[in-house]
């Protein structure tokens, strides 16, 4: 008797809580069913003390990944030098075309018979289109360094999308030619804008040898920095143009020292394209 009587008392207990349906903390505003506030934000009081550090939702935010940690991530997109072997070297310029630096290394380059790579600015090109169109005539490869030379990483997902589409569009019509290739200013990208552009089918190739030639460095310091680094299969970064005010005349002065010595250890001067093709 005394099972059954517990049992009973048990029952109603339970039917009690189920009927009032409101032991529980009341809303003061109902959300849709399956919504996303109705999912995430607690509008209501539980009686207890704050957070201190925040939410887990608010704390727990995916944190952005370095480019280290990006190259790991898109090891097959996003490149930083070839096999090493054969032995080969890519040669590679930034920041062009503009009518001064970019001719004279064209012109060391098509007299010592070296290919190179060449990073187009979109509106450069425009500028200069026979320039370009040198390049390409000179069996030179080219690759997209956006329309304005932008920190990409800092634009919203449609002026990041442009800087990439005008640059291919603008070198479409000089050349003929769709570039496969971006390596994005500064080297900087995010974890988002590789997956557009690995949807566009271009590969990310930024370096793993710095000229530093950009801090206006001589031609002795860039030798230095080239040779003391390279390779075989190493992408060297150069600038076939500069912005305001910078001096390249040490790219320019080092060129020809580079492509003798690299050739004296038995390296082969290629282009990205060429660097990279399976074996």
């Amino acid at each position: 008797m005394l099972k059954r009587g517990l049992f009973t008392l048990m029952i109603g207990i339970f039917a009690a809580g189920c009927v009032s349906g409101g032991a529980g903390p009341k809303s003061t505003g109902a959300e849709e069913p399956g919504s996303q506030a109705g999912r995430h934000l607690r509008i209501f009081s539980t009686g207890a003390p704050e957070l201190a550090g925040g939410t887990e939702m608010i704390v727990r935010k995916p944190a952005s990944l370095t480019l280290a940690q990006l190259r790991e991530k898109y090891r097959s997109n996003f490149i930083l030098q070839g096999p090493s072997s054969p032995k080969r070297v890519a040669l590679t310029f930034d920041d062009v075309p503009d009518r001064y630096y970019t001719v004279q290394i064209l012109d060391l380059l098509k007299r010592y018979h070296a290919k190179a790579t060449f990073f187009i600015v979109g509106n450069r090109a425009e500028q200069n289109p026979d320039i370009v169109k040198r390049i390409v005539e000179e069996g030179h490869a080219i690759g997209n360094h956006s329309y304005t030379h932008a920190n990409l990483p800092k634009l919203s997902d449609i002026a990041f999308r442009n800087e990439v589409i005008m640059t291919q569009q603008a070198v479409k019509r000089i050349t003929g030619q769709t570039m496969h290739f971006i390596r994005p200013p500064y080297g900087n990208i995010n974890d988002k804008q590789i997956k557009w552009l690995i949807s566009q089918k271009l590969k990310i190739v930024n370096w793993n040898v710095d000229s530093l030639d950009w801090k206006g460095l001589n031609a002795d310091q860039v030798e230095a920095n080239i040779m003391g680094n390279v390779r075989s299969g190493s992408i060297v970064l150069q600038h076939g143009a500069g912005g305001k005010g910078e001096d390249l005349s040490g790219t320019v002065g080092a060129l020809q020292r580079v492509i003798q010595q690299l050739r004296e250890s038995g390296i082969e001067l290629v282009t990205i394209p060429h660097l990279l093709a399976p074996k």
